[in-house]
């Protein structure tokens, strides 16, 4: 434990990385995802269209392969941003799509008679759906959401392969330099990414519990 202790500063910095990574790239995914949740329900067909196009290709890639093209394709188009930025895109494209599809399925979740009386007092469709139909859905989602949250805090592990310092990207620089020390090193650094999870989950099983009440 004396390799953790006296690295206490660098692993904390490391694991402020993460969970920087984890707020920015979680609160664009969920918009990003909720925007593409609406077109997946939308009337106009164009729209569904593009939403469905979006899932289907983003669910259906690897995150690594996502990472690398934001990565060395970007700079192709002469937009180069820091590291941490293309990581978040790169983290906010992935999971959009499977937070549309939890969106979706919350849309679907909620009664069809809502936005009927909605739109029979005059509503359109965007002013049902963002007033009456998705506040009711994210009731029903805050379970898939949160899998979805503790999938991308995992998945900011990633980020280690191209150069920014989160908890992963030191827990291999100590073990390269502590190699008698790996499995106190490893066991540490993945507490860490457990702490993250349970504070995840914990929230949104308080969050379900608070909606369910104030139905």
């Amino acid at each position: 434990m004396d390799t953790l202790w006296d690295s206490r500063q660098v692993v904390l910095a490391a694991f402020g990385q993460t969970l920087g990574l984890l707020v920015v790239a979680g609160l664009g995914a969920l918009v990003l995802g909720t925007i593409l949740g609406a077109f997946r329900v939308s009337a106009v067909p164009a729209l569904r269209a593009v939403g469905t196009a979006y899932v289907t290709v983003f669910r259906n890639t690897p995150l690594l392969v996502v990472f690398l093209l934001i990565y060395y394709g970007l700079p192709e188009l002469e937009v180069r941003p820091p590291q941490f930025w293309r990581a978040t895109i790169a983290l906010v494209l992935y999971t959009a799509a499977f937070i549309c599809e939890a969106v979706r399925s919350g849309v679907n979740a909620v009664d069809s008679g809502q936005a009927e009386a909605a739109r029979s007092i005059g509503m359109g469709f965007g002013q049902s759906l963002r007033l009456v139909v998705l506040p009711q859905a994210f009731r029903a989602v805050v379970p898939p959401l949160a899998n979805v949250l503790i999938a991308l805090a995992k998945n900011t592990s990633l980020v280690a392969g191209f150069g920014i310092a989160d908890a992963t990207f030191r827990m291999r620089g100590l073990i390269n330099n502590n190699p008698g020390d790996v499995y106190v090193i490893f066991v540490g650094i993945a507490l860490g990414y457990v702490l993250i999870v349970a504070v995840i989950a914990f929230t949104a099983r308080g969050l379900e519990r608070q909606l369910a009440v104030a139905r």
